[in-house]
């Protein structure tokens, strides 16, 4: 159990932070049968400030990572990330992804 008291949830083979994140797997998986989306990817890395040397000392990327990338038909890409708590932390990164990729829907469900 996590501090958020969020339950991990594992399904072909993959574990979930949540039982919500799991059953929004499930979903996309019916949507790509069903011909409704062309596909979708898991925690996908996106980097929103790279990694700098400052007074000597190298201070670390700042990094997203969505829970989802779905690539729709139209050939667009959507960010979803599936929340239950939404961190000071999660805000800040989110309001970074939506400056660095403005073109990118971003969804929370």
């Amino acid at each position: 159990m996590s501090k958020y008291k969020a339950k991990k949830t594992t399904i072909d083979g993959i574990t979930f932070d949540s039982k919500k994140e799991a059953d929004y797997y499930c979903q996309l998986k019916m949507r790509r049968c069903a011909g409704d989306i062309n596909d979708f990817d898991l925690q996908v890395t996106f980097e929103l400030q790279p990694s700098f040397k400052y007074q000597g000392k190298t201070i670390r990327a700042i990094k997203y990572i969505a829970d989802f990338v779905v690539q729709h038909k139209d050939g667009s890409e959507e960010v979803i990330d599936v929340k239950g708590m939404r961190t000071e932390t999660y805000k800040v990164k989110k309001k970074l992804f939506q400056f660095k990729h403005p073109n990118m829907k971003f969804t929370e469900v």
